[in-house]
């Protein structure tokens, strides 16, 4: 016979996290508002500092660990192997500037202020980090994870997760001034024989596993493995003395790269989101609110400095990189708050330490602060977008190019294609295929080089800027295809098409039909929304497997367009 169970404090914490964060996303969202600042808010009221209704906030704390990595492990498996090497150059010299300035700025500040050497490195690797998982989420909300900024973004958010490892070994040799280039050099080479283990054991046992996993046909058999993996290459970095993160982070990387990966992301996912929900509530649980009232100065000047230093290092790494202001800005604004491996690196240094408690206690609530901002600023993308586009002498100062031979010669009555992703790349060789004059404009420099060697007539340039725009001949074109990934972007250049001019056809796709108005009034001819042609393709093919004739099918995907208003 079984008995009753005893009464445990998780789960009654659990049930006051969980309404307060559906409570808080609720609230914000009738307020139209992130939903990551509900779940901050929601912690710091439910924290010991606030109402004080959870009585085990390190239990709840120990969960979103766990977020964290799911995270991470779902990062791993949407990038893989290849995906990552074809965002290199954005990891590995963007998330480089942005770090080394990061740390170079900071360590020179903290210096003034009469920090010790050591310490002032010290703050630099707290500095430079910025929430993986606030930023993502965010990115992902808004679309914007395929966008020249966003491109930027994750590939120096990745950068920052590779640093957590040195700065964690780093760590006690500052605390005990052995922190000489030799001990750090091999501190980075045993981290690196690690990492370079894990993945090469990786790649020749998962596949044969997944293999025999796969061959029961069971789902939960095979969501079980996926986790085995995760959290087993996790708990082996983390044993080598590296981060469990970043086992999770390698796993999932390593697995995207299989077949099974795609399978294995969508088993995952909804875990992720419940145990990264937990990590805002619980990261909006470290605000002290006792802290906040007795030092509210020196926390709200700590806050405003993270804020605006960051802001302008990230951007001056994007402007460095020679992008347009507009995706430097963007990216700047992003990566301004702290990071939630700042907060481990902070314990560990408290620890040792390299901080005391009154700073630790300013740090915490400040980067708090800089993490709840951050799903507000990004409601301010359009505004920034918009300054940007008042800074053309600047900006074209910074990064104007010429455009090739072919680009700029004479054209009239030819076709440009404005993004050359997948659908850019369609359309061109369709127009190709039928003799049609074309040019394409894109922002990514390897697209724009395999279009070169293919001998298309291609333009490397920003398409909200009106010169990249004079160059391409949308004022002497018959028509302009808009296929960009960045919603911001598509808007202001369909506005700087139609200050160039009044009369070319503008055909616009759009990822949602809300967004399809807007671009109407700004001047685009037709708009597409992906939304809606993907679910009009779905049912097509339903209608003609029902035997429905091609004319009957026709028809009613026309009048479903006409009740939805869509081009």
């Amino acid at each position: 016979m079984l008995r009753p169970m005893p009464e445990h404090g998780i789960l009654r914490d659990l049930v006051v996290v969980l309404a307060a964060a559906i409570l808080g996303v609720m609230l914000l969202h009738r307020l139209r508002l992130p939903a990551i600042a509900g779940l901050l808010l929601a912690g710091a009221c439910v924290g010991p500092t606030g109402l004080g209704l959870i009585e085990d906030a390190d239990a709840v704390a120990r969960l979103a660990e766990i977020g964290v990595a799911l995270l991470l492990f779902t990062i791993g498996l949407e990038f893989s192997l290849s995906g990552l090497r074809r965002i290199a150059w954005m990891v590995g010299v963007g998330g480089a500037l942005q770090v080394g300035l990061t740390l170079l700025a900071t360590f020179a500040i903290a210096r003034l202020a009469g920090f010790e050497a050591e310490r002032a490195v010290f703050a630099g690797f707290l500095v430079a980090l910025s929430s993986t998982a606030i930023v993502l989420r965010s990115l992902s909300e808004h679309g914007e994870t395929d966008a020249p900024h966003g491109k930027l973004i994750v590939g120096v958010l990745l950068f920052q997760d590779l640093c957590v490892v040195p700065m964690m070994l780093v760590v006690p040799m500052l605390a005990e001034g052995r922190a000489h280039p030799g001990a750090i050099l091999r501190a980075l080479a045993e981290a690196g024989a690690v990492v370079v283990a894990t993945v090469v054991l990786a790649r020749f046992i998962l596949p044969r596993a997944f293999r025999l996993v796969a061959r029961t046909q069971r789902r939960d058999v095979f969501l079980l493995a996926a986790l085995l993996v995760g959290a087993g290459i996790g708990w082996a970095t983390s044993a080598a003395g590296l981060s469990l993160a970043l086992g999770a982070f390698l796993a999932g990387l390593v697995l995207a790269d299989s077949e099974y990966g795609h399978q294995a992301l969508a088993d995952v996912l909804p875990l992720r989101d419940l145990f990264t929900s937990l990590f805002f509530v619980s990261i909006g649980m470290l605000l002290d609110l006792d802290v906040l009232r007795a030092e509210w100065l020196a926390v709200t000047l700590v806050a405003v400095g993270l804020l605006a230093g960051k802001f302008l290092v990230a951007s001056l790494a994007g402007l460095v990189l020679r992008l347009p202001l507009r995706v430097a800005l963007l990216s700047g604004a992003a990566l301004a708050q702290i990071g939630e491996f700042s907060f481990v690196l902070a314990g560990a240094g408290a620890e040792r330490g390299l901080l005391n408690p009154r700073e630790l206690a300013i740090f915490l609530d400040a980067s708090v602060l800089t993490m709840l901002v951050t799903p507000l600023v990004s409601l301010a993308g359009p505004w920034l977008v918009a300054s940007a586009g008042k800074l053309e002498k600047f900006d074209t100062f910074l990064h104007a190019r010429h455009a090739p031979e072919e680009a700029r010669a004479a054209r009239h009555g030819h076709t440009v294609v404005l993004g050359f992703g997948v659908g850019g790349e369609l359309l061109a060789r369709a127009l190709e295929a039928a003799g049609l004059d074309y040019v394409l404009v894109d922002l990514d420099v390897e697209r724009v080089r395999s279009a070169r060697e293919r001998g298309s007539p291609v333009t490397f340039g920003d398409v909200t800027r009106p010169e990249i725009l004079e160059q391409a001949g949308v004022c002497e074109a018959a028509q302009v295809a808009l296929l960009v990934n960045d919603p911001q972007a598509t808007l202001a250049a369909v506005r700087a098409i139609r200050r160039l001019s009044t009369r070319v056809p503008i055909t616009v796709r759009a990822r949602y039909l809300r967004d399809a108005p807007l671009l109407r009034a700004a001047g685009a001819t037709h708009v597409v929304a992906q939304e809606v042609e993907a679910s009009l393709h779905v049912t097509a093919d339903v209608l003609e497997r029902l035997e429905r004739t091609p004319e009957q099918v026709e028809e009613l995907l026309r009048r479903a367009r006409a009740q939805l208003g869509s081009d």
